[in-house]
């Protein structure tokens, strides 16, 4: 294939996918200074606050060319929503420093815990899916995925006072309903049982009740699937129905040690 045969294949490729790398970029740097602005002491708050509104529009218009430069979706919108915000996102790192005997302030929770991280993306985000922006709010939500090894699907609706240890492998699905003190682990998926294109539209994740603990590598799929308040699910369980209140779930694996023969 010569090259100018090349460069039309190319050029008709992006014309039926039409990809904003621009978008992704700059929607990374946008969740990075979102969270910066809210936490970090030698971000300037007024600066960043003025970038934060250039950057906005600059991605809402390229994920909506539809209503480019026109005044939906504001900025405005969105910092409506700040005091509420910081309130729960004080809680989540609070809950991170109340429930892990390692952390020894709630400076290091901000800094250093991929949870905290990841929650605080979400929370963002979820304001940005509110308003129906497209791509943005999963292109956040992506890129704290990108950093922790936690994926949270914007659309889900997580309580206060919202958990999560270590964080590596956790998915939260889209329909996923979180009530508040809930406590989970590294591994933990709350997904959908059935995965089929025409299930969109319909609750396909699990509802976890008030004062629930999820502990490492346990799976809970199905949209109908409940687990009761202040139940305790193992590590490595796997479930595809509800559980009661006040249960404990296990799973005990069979071991079997084989002394070798030297």
């Amino acid at each position: 294939m010569n090259q100018r045969k090349l460069i039309e294949v190319i050029k008709n490729q992006k014309e039926d996918v039409k990809l904003s790398s621009t978008l992704k970029l700059e929607s990374h740097r946008f969740t990075q200074l979102i969270f910066n602005t809210f936490f970090d002491s030698e971000t300037d708050t007024e600066k960043s606050l003025v970038e934060l509104k250039t950057l906005f529009i600059k991605i809402r218009d390229i994920a909506c060319p539809e209503i480019a430069g026109q005044p939906c979706k504001t900025w405005d919108d969105f910092i409506e929503c700040i005091p509420d915000l910081f309130c729960n996102l004080k809680k989540d790192a609070q809950a991170i420093f109340n429930n892990d005997p390692a952390a020894e302030s709630l400076s290091e929770v901000y800094l250093a815990y991929p949870g905290f991280f990841a929650i605080s993306v979400y929370r963002m985000a979820k304001e940005f899916h509110r308003l129906g922006l497209p791509l943005i709010p999963r292109l956040m939500t992506e890129y704290a995925h990108q950093l922790t090894g936690i994926d949270i699907h914007p659309g889900a609706h997580i309580g206060e006072s919202f958990f999560i240890d270590h964080g590596t492998g956790v998915v939260i699905g889209e329909t996923a309903i979180i009530h508040d003190n809930v406590k989970i682990y590294q591994g933990v998926t709350l997904g959908a049982l059935k995965v089929k294109k025409e299930f969109r539209n319909k609750k396909r994740h699990p509802t976890i009740n008030n004062n629930v603990i999820i502990y490492a590598n346990a799976t809970i799929l199905g949209g109908e699937t409940i687990i009761g308040e202040n139940s305790i699910i193992g590590g490595n369980a796997w479930l595809t129905e509800s559980v009661p209140k006040n249960s404990i779930v296990t799973h005990s694996p069979q071991i079997e040690i084989i002394p070798m023969k030297l």
